[in-house]
């Protein structure tokens, strides 16, 4: 008994291989659950929108990281504005540049081709693109509108429209013109349905930038990848491209204007230069002809050189000096973006330059934030900071200048004042001719000035770029990117696994039942010596000699197990008990019998339930005078032993008439001498008694028997019942107890597979013999 034992708890086996050897069983099942999720999966993906991802590339000429290629540029690119990678971003990701393209590609109004399992955009296979009046603008449609296509128009709630012509329809003002992307449609459209909708554009516009990605490639490139997905990879790549062609023309309009100002402010000084030169020399060709002057001597000229580069100076100084003073009302005026920015042309201090080109920068940016974002934005305020930050600076700057270009004046006044008093020894006219010339040689150089500084402005006027390059055009996978096929099957499949998990786990660990042998070993100490299936023949003897079932083999092996229980020669009287009604302990008692008779024994089956016995109906034996009658002194042991007609070797008695006190009966000394008689007629006693649930009658007779098989009934029997079995042995001790795995179902869907018995390997000194329940 206890080798028998040990050698069964070394047999555990490995909870991961147990679990999923019994899933094999329900392979039906999750084969019907995964045909079933791929055909939902299949379903899905028919009715899912594919998206392709559009990708491109573009280069920015960022302040901060420089380009050494564009570098070679910058001689006549002066007055563009540098840009920020950071910034750039948000100028790409912005409503205003994604307005632009849905206005260009006309996709407030698609068109859709009617499908099988789900409509399709039209952008590709669609003849003709519809196109709204801006100015007048269009109803946005409140259902789908049919659309049929001709040749020479199209054909929508009844009436016909011409094409490239506009036209008033009950949506407003359209215009239906060939889609250039219909030229390299290969498919055809004869049988398809059509319809579009005209969608508010503002709508349009938010679904694109929520899938608009722009990013930077990474933190040391000025390189900017943008990427969109849509349900037509054509229209994703025309999105890109002309959401980077609107980038680059605002930027170029941008450019433009800076230029454009200061050509304006450089103009202006060209015609009051010029005006002014030209009256010099009228003068000049006045005072000749009057005073009939021709030469001067050589001190006159000596003197005239000097004084006339003194007052040259001077007048750049003027220049300078009045270009300062529009340029501190510019940067006092309150409102700076209303006017235009006057130029620094004559300035020579390249710090006051810098600044003024930054805080233009920072108007224009701030001018551009504000139409793309609103004037209470961050980067709004951010930059109104920076802009009153950098106007003291501006103005402490060109007050020192002003200070300093005063004093050089006051300077070169002086010398030329000494000049003066020099030539006031030449004669008068010649005196009168130098003042002339002098004057004449400085407005001169003025004039050469601002036509120098206007041609630098032509060119970089001329050779204006947006900045930004293009690297990779719009380019879309050749796939799409979601719903991927593969995963979506791989989630049915793993959707079918947990709901078939599931409902294997609710069905076999959560009844509280009693489902597996290995249940039956973790609740109590008692060994399993034998695993019964269940019979669905409904007959109470399934065992015979030209028997071969599973069942009968069963009892076969259940008989050999005995052995071990050391049931056998002297030892020979079998207790069958359970604990609750219903569990089949008179079905083994049965068959475990006959299986002992066929050996040729002689066996004899008591029905020791006093309380409820049922073997005499189950056996089709007349009830008569039986045990009760025998424990009350009423009849002998010969008078209650008759044959069963199943077999010679098998006898039975019955329990007799039921007694007001089963328990007390039995404990008046009568069953030990009925067993005592019994063991010298037969050679083995089985005793189907009550179970010891509701009743003690066990554990009165047991101590009288020589082994105790406990029947176990699969999905019956509660857990709880199992788990009391070595509590109440070791109050009240069964014999010799074992127990007996009764009704195992066959698992699974089709009952292909048992799987309750992992086999046992019993042994002792001289023999080895494996064992397998099922």
């Amino acid at each position: 008994m206890n080798l028998l034992r040990k050698v069964s708890r070394e047999k555990e086996p490995g909870s991961s291989n147990d679990f999923l050897l019994s899933l094999i069983p329900y392979w039906p099942l999750f084969l019907v659950l995964i045909a079933l999720s791929i055909a939902g999966g299949w379903l899905y993906l028919q009715m899912a929108t594919p998206q392709y991802e559009s990708h491109a590339r573009i280069l920015i000429k960022d302040e901060k990281k420089g380009v050494e290629e564009a570098k070679a540029l910058e001689a006549f690119d002066m007055l563009s504005p540098k840009k920020s990678v950071d910034n750039e971003l948000e100028v790409l990701k912005s409503k205003t540049l994604m307005n632009k393209v849905v206005a260009h590609l006309d996709l407030f109004a698609p068109i859709y081709e009617e499908g099988k399992f789900k409509d399709k955009l039209a952008y590709v296979s669609a003849p003709v693109r519809i196109v709204a009046d801006s100015a007048l603008g269009f109803r946005p449609t409140p259902d789908k509108v049919k659309i049929n296509f001709a040749s020479t128009g199209v054909t929508f709630n009844g009436k016909s429209y011409p094409l490239n012509q506009w036209v008033k329809t009950p949506y407003g003002n359209l215009k239906f013109i060939p889609n250039p992307r219909y030229a390299a449609y290969t498919g055809s459209n004869q049988g398809k349905k059509f319809y579009f909708y005209l969608v508010p554009q503002r709508k349009v516009v938010d679904n694109l930038a929520s899938k608009l990605k722009v990013d930077a490639a990474s933190k040391l490139s000025t390189i900017i990848d943008l990427s969109i997905n849509d349900e037509v990879p054509e229209r994703g790549e025309d999105i890109l491209n002309n959401l980077i062609d609107a980038y680059n023309l605002s930027l170029v309009e941008q450019n433009n204007k800076l230029a454009a100002n200061t050509i304006h402010f450089i103009n202006d000084r060209l015609s009051t230069v010029q005006s002014e030169l030209q009256a010099v020399e009228k003068k000049q060709e006045a005072f000749r002809a009057n005073s009939g002057a021709i030469d001067l001597s050589a001190q006159g000229k000596l003197y005239l050189e000097s004084v006339s580069t003194n007052d040259q100076k001077v007048g750049e100084m003027n220049m300078q000096l009045s270009v300062l003073n529009q340029i501190e009302s510019y940067v006092k005026s309150r409102d700076m973006s209303k006017g235009l920015v006057p130029s620094t042309v004559g300035v020579n201090d390249p710090g006051l330059t810098q600044m003024i080109k930054t805080l233009y920068e920072l108007q224009l940016e701030m001018e551009s934030l504000k139409k793309t974002a609103g004037e209470n934005n961050p980067l709004v305020l951010a930059d109104k900071d920076k802009i009153e930050k950098i106007r003291p600076q501006i103005l402490e700057n060109i007050l020192n200048q002003k200070r300093s270009l005063v004093a050089s004046r006051g300077n070169l006044a002086a010398t030329t004042g000494s000049y003066s008093s020099s030539l006031k020894t030449l004669p008068q006219t010649e005196r009168a001719l130098v003042d002339i010339s002098r004057e004449q040689s400085i407005k001169n150089g003025i004039y050469t000035f601002l036509l120098q500084k206007k041609e630098e402005t032509a060119l970089s006027f001329v050779s204006n770029n947006p900045g930004s390059q293009i690297i990779d055009r719009a380019e879309s996978s050749e796939k799409p990117v979601s719903p991927k096929r593969n995963v979506v099957y791989l989630i049915c499949v793993f959707l079918a696994g947990i709901i078939g998990l599931s409902v294997v786990i609710s069905k076999e660990s959560f009844g509280g039942k009693i489902m597996f042998q290995k249940d039956i070993e973790e609740l109590t100490e008692l060994p399993v010596i034998g695993e019964i299936s269940k019979d669905r023949s409904k007959q109470q003897v399934v065992i015979g000699n030209r028997q071969r079932t599973l069942i009968a083999e069963q009892f076969r092996r259940l008989r050999t197990t005995l052995n071990y229980l050391g049931v056998g020669g002297q030892k020979k009287r079998i207790l069958i008990t359970s604990a609750i009604s219903g569990e089949g302990k008179s079905f083994v008692s049965t068959n475990l019998a006959v299986s002992l008779a066929l050996t040729g024994k002689k066996v004899v089956l008591l029905d020791f339930d006093l309380n409820k016995p049922t073997l005499s109906k189950k056996l089709n034996i007349l009830e008569d005078k039986g045990i009760s009658e025998y424990l009350n002194g009423e009849v002998t042991a010969d008078e209650i032993i008759r044959k069963t007609g199943i077999n010679d070797n098998l006898y039975f008695i019955s329990s007799g008439a039921l007694p007001d006190s089963p328990s007390e009966l039995m404990l008046n000394g009568m069953a030990a001498e009925l067993l005592n008689y019994l063991d010298q007629l037969f050679d083995y006693i089985i005793i189907d008694i009550a179970p010891v649930g509701p009743v003690s009658d066990a554990y009165i007779i047991s101590p009288l028997s020589d082994a105790t098989l406990y029947v176990v009934r699969h999905n019956y029997t509660p857990k709880t019942f199992v788990e009391r079995i070595d509590e109440n042995n070791r109050l009240n001790k069964l014999t010799n107890a074992a127990i007996v795995f009764n009704g195992v179902s066959q698992r699974g869907i089709g009952g292909k597979g048992y799987g309750y018995g992992y086999g046992y390997v019993y042994e002792d000194s001289n023999y080895h013999k494996r064992l397998s329940a099922g």
